[in-house]
C-alpha cells in the first residue's frame, strides 16, 4: 500500500542527502573552471600591475560567468550521487518496502532542482551583464591608474601607444609644468607639441582620457614642409586600449552579454537593425532563459541516473550524467548556430534542447520507477558495442603493439625478470630453472642477460637455446 505523502523529516533528509554531495561538486569544479580561466587572467593582472584589492574585485565580477555552467553540473552530479548512495546502502529498497514511490521522493528533489535553477537564472538575468559591465569599467579604470603612474617627472612615458608624453614637474593637485607631447597616430612623422602648462582628465563612461595643454605650440612636418602654429588651448583625446583580452574575450567591448535582457529586446526592435543582429540579440535574449530551465531538466534527470546503482553492481550514473551533459550542450550549440544562420526560427533552436531532454527525463524517468535499466537494451548494446569498436577495440590493439615492441627491443632480457647468476672462472652465465643457476661456483648476479654479455660473460650451452627461443617469439 503506498502512502499519500511523505513526513516533512523524510523531505529534508532527502533534501540533506542531495545538498551534500551538490556542495561538494561545487566546490570542485568551482575550483577547476577557476584554475583554468586564472592563467589567462594573470597576464591581465601582471601587465596592468593589479593589486589584491583589485584582483578581488575582478575576481567577483567573474565569478557569475563561471557559475552560469558549474551550477548546472554540480546539481546533476549532487541529484545523482544522493541516489547512488541510497540505491547502494540500501535506503531506497526500504523505502519501496514501506510502501513510498519514487514519485513521492519526487518533491524535495523537485523543490530544490526548482531553486538551483532560479537561481542560475538570476545570474543569467542579472548578475553576468552586471559583472562584464563593471569588469569593462573597472579594466579601464586601472589602465588609467597605470598612465597616472607611469607619467612621471623628466621622463618619457608610452602608456599611452603612439602618443609620448614627458613632463618637467607635477604639483601637487596633478596639474603639469613643462609639457612635450610626440604624437605618431596615423602619421610617419610625429606631431610635436610643446606646453607651458597641461593636465589629464579621463572619461571612464566613453573610455577615454584627454590631455588638455594650454599656452604652446604645434609643430607639424609633411615631407620638407613644416608647420607652427601657436595656441592658447589644445585637447588631445585618446581612446584607451588597455591589455583587457582574456581568455581570447575582449572584456572592454560592450558586447551581447553585457546587455540587460530589456535593452536585448530593445537593440533587436530598433527600425534600423540588421536582420542577423536581430537574430544574435534574440538568441542570447532566449539563452538566458532556456538555460536556466535545462539546469532544472538535468538535475530530475539525475534521479534514474542515480538509481543504476546498486549492490554489485558499477555505478554508472556519474558518467551517463558527465555524457547527457556534454549531449545538452552539443545539441545547445547545435540548435544556436542554426538559429544564427536562418536554419530554423531562433525560439525552436534555442528551446529544442529543452524539449527533447523533457522527452527524455519522463522516458527515462518512467523505466527507473518500473525498476528497469535507464536505456532499453537494444540501445545499451548499441552504445556498448560503440563504445568497443571505436575506443577499447583500438585502445587494446594499440597496446599489443606497444607490448610486441617493446619486447622485440628487449631481446636479450631474462624473461622472468629473476637475475642471472654468472661463474667468474669460466666467464660462463645461468639464466633462472638452469641447474647451474643456483650454483656455489655462480657467484655474480646481473640484472639481464644484455648486462652478462657486456661485461664478457656468455651463456652456457643450455641457456643459450633458451635465449635463442625467446629471442624467435
Amino acid at each position: 500500500m503506498r502512502r499519500k505523502g511523505l513526513s516533512p523529516l523524510l523531505y529534508s533528509y532527502l533534501a540533506a542527502e542531495l545538498l551534500a554531495p551538490f556542495f561538494a561538486s561545487f566546490i570542485i569544479l568551482y575550483c577547476v573552471f577557476f584554475l583554468v580561466r586564472l592563467i589567462p587572467l594573470l597576464e591581465v593582472v601582471l601587465d596592468l600591475g593589479i593589486g589584491f584589492a583589485d584582483f578581488v574585485r575582478l575576481f567577483s565580477y567573474i565569478f557569475p560567468h563561471l557559475l552560469f555552467y558549474v551550477i548546472p553540473m554540480a546539481s546533476m552530479a549532487g541529484v545523482i550521487i544522493g541516489f547512488t548512495r541510497l540505491t547502494n546502502d540500501r535506503e531506497l529498497l526500504a523505502l519501496k518496502t514501506c510502501g513510498i514511490s519514487l514519485r513521492q521522493m519526487l518533491p524535495p528533489v523537485l523543490l530544490l532542482a526548482a531553486a538551483i535553477a532560479a537561481l542560475t537564472g538570476w545570474f543569467s538575468i542579472r548578475l553576468i551583464p552586471a559583472g562584464e559591465v563593471a569588469m569593462r569599467q573597472l579594466m579601464y579604470q586601472l589602465a588609467k591608474e597605470k598612465i597616472d603612474k607611469g607619467i612621471k617627472e623628466k621622463k618619457f612615458t608610452e602608456a599611452l601607444g603612439e602618443v609620448v608624453v614627458y613632463v618637467d614637474e607635477t604639483d601637487a593637485d596633478g596639474a603639469w609644468q613643462g609639457v612635450y607631447v610626440s604624437d605618431m597616430r596615423g602619421r610617419e612623422q610625429p606631431n610635436i607639441v610643446m606646453a607651458k602648462r597641461g593636465r589629464m582628465q579621463a572619461d571612464i563612461s566613453q573610455m577615454a582620457v584627454t590631455i588638455i595643454l594650454q599656452d604652446g605650440t604645434l609643430h607639424s612636418t609633411s615631407g620638407l614642409d613644416g608647420q607652427t602654429v601657436r595656441f592658447r588651448r589644445y585637447q588631445l583625446s585618446i581612446p584607451l586600449r588597455p591589455p583587457t583580452r582574456i581568455d581570447g574575450d575582449d572584456v572592454t567591448q560592450l558586447s551581447k552579454g553585457s546587455m540587460s535582457q530589456a535593452q536585448l529586446l530593445e537593440a533587436a526592435h530598433r527600425p534600423d537593425a540588421h536582420p542577423q543582429d536581430v537574430i544574435t540579440f534574440m538568441t542570447e535574449y532566449h539563452h538566458r532563459l532556456a538555460l536556466p530551465v535545462g539546469c532544472l531538466l538535468l538535475s530530475l534527470l539525475g534521479i534514474p541516473l542515480g538509481l543504476q546503482a546498486g549492490p554489485g553492481r558499477r555505478a554508472a550514473g556519474i558518467p551517463l550524467g558527465l555524457a547527457f551533459f556534454v549531449l545538452y550542450y552539443i545539441i545547445s550549440t547545435i540548435g544556436k548556430v542554426m538559429a544564427e544562420d536562418r536554419a530554423v526560427p531562433v525560439p525552436v533552436g534555442m528551446w529544442l534542447p529543452n524539449l527533447l531532454f523533457a522527452a527524455l527525463t519522463i522516458f527515462v524517468f518512467r523505466r527507473a520507477e518500473q525498476e528497469r535499466p535507464a536505456l532499453p537494451e537494444p540501445l545499451t548494446a548499441a552504445l556498448r558495442w560503440i563504445f568497443e569498436l571505436l575506443l577499447l577495440a583500438p585502445w587494446r590493439r594499440l597496446t599489443a603493439k606497444l607490448s610486441k615492441q617493446r619486447r622485440h627491443r628487449q631481446p636479450a632480457d631474462t624473461p622472468s625478470g629473476l637475475l642471472v647468476h654468472a661463474d667468474l672462472g669460466s666467464r660462463v652465465f645461468h639464466l633462472p630453472g638452469c641447474p647451474q643457476h643456483r650454483s656455489r661456483r655462480a657467484t655474480l648476479q646481473f640484472r639481464s642477460v644484455r648486462l652478462a654479455r657486456k661485461e664478457g660473460f656468455h651463456p652456457c650451452p643450455r641457456c643459450a637455446a633458451e635465449i635463442k627461443k625467446y629471442e624467435e617469439e
